[in-house]
């Protein structure tokens, strides 16, 4: 796959435009799916992977966890399996959803190894959860109401055997989306990289703390977009829109949909971290998009962690 593409697909996505509304579900999205899978659990399977919707663990996120300690190979038929495989797939770009594929692959020998909880019934509000390694990710047919991704969501991938990976990130199917950032930080003057360019860390690492949003009374961290010109903007779109590029459009435009109502691309906030540069070569690994209501915390080393929370 070439990322040239991306900006034929996804440019339009993060431009000032408004976004249309989601589509109505159809035939095969993953909500459908999650709806047969549902029917297709035992008594016993309901019994541990099945809980009520506002049951907090539904709301949880993390970079390295299992919701539920069945595992997807062990617990479920192999229909089960192949049901959950769809429904992840579904969930995301289907130019993109191989490299996704690859990263859980190498990450936790493959979807099989990583686990899912069911909150509610599907018809009702409902949520489908699967983790693991690098990767939580909700499947809700807008039953969270507000909430893009259904909620807050995590993805990362370690490419190769050692953690630290080289400053070049050789492989890590996620790294175009820092290089697309540090295009932002070039283009910046040096009044500019002054302002954008932060020591420590962005914020906590410690499960839903990573994705807490922040008010303009606390204060955003980094640069104003809005302070940018016309081209440096358009640049921060094209981050944006790299940021989007794995997932389905249905989230892709709910996501759109929120941070338009917010001032769009002129209301964010991009930061830079000093610290935990791979290999010191000023090619940032640790980055932010930041607004009131949007968290993007892109963590480079020692290999890509990324944090993700939208709200209406």
């Amino acid at each position: 796959m070439k990322l040239d593409r991306r900006d034929f697909l996804f440019t339009a996505a993060a431009a000032v435009a408004p976004v249309s509304a989601a589509p109505k579900l159809k035939a095969g999205e993953s909500e459908t799916l999650v709806a047969t899978l549902y029917k297709s659990l035992s008594e016993e399977q309901r019994s541990a992977v099945c809980f009520a919707f506002d049951n907090p663990l539904r709301s949880k996120v993390d970079a390295n966890w299992h919701i539920t300690p069945q595992k997807i190979g062990q617990f479920f038929t192999r229909d089960q399996q192949a049901m959950i495989d769809e429904i992840f797939r579904k969930l995301h770009n289907p130019a993109f959803v191989d490299k996704v594929m690859y990263h859980m692959q190498e990450d936790g020998g493959g979807l099989n190894n990583y686990a899912v909880a069911l909150f509610g019934e599907p018809g009702k509000p409902f949520e489908f959860v699967l983790t693991g390694r690098h990767c939580t990710i909700r499947c809700d047919g807008d039953s969270v109401d507000g909430a893009a991704f259904g909620g807050p969501i995590m993805y990362g991938h370690q490419a190769g055997p050692n953690g630290l990976e080289p400053a070049d990130h050789k492989n890590n199917v996620y790294w175009f989306q820092a290089q697309r950032a540090n295009e932002v930080f070039q283009a910046l003057d040096g009044k500019q990289r002054e302002a954008a360019l932060l020591k420590g860390a962005p914020r906590p690492e410690a499960a839903n703390k990573t994705v807490a949003l922040r008010s303009k009374t606390d204060g955003f961290a980094g640069l104003p977009v809005a302070d940018m010109t016309r081209d440096q903007r358009q640049l921060v779109a094209k981050v944006l829109a790299d940021l989007l590029l794995p997932f389905r459009q249905r989230d892709v435009a709910e996501a759109m949909r929120y941070i338009q109502a917010k001032g769009g691309v002129d209301g964010l906030h991009m930061s830079f971290y000093k610290n935990l540069d791979v290999g010191n070569d000023g090619v940032w690994d640790v980055w932010q998009l930041e607004s009131a209501n949007m968290v993007w915390y892109f963590r480079g080393h020692p290999h890509v962690h990324t944090w993700v929370n939208i709200r209406a």
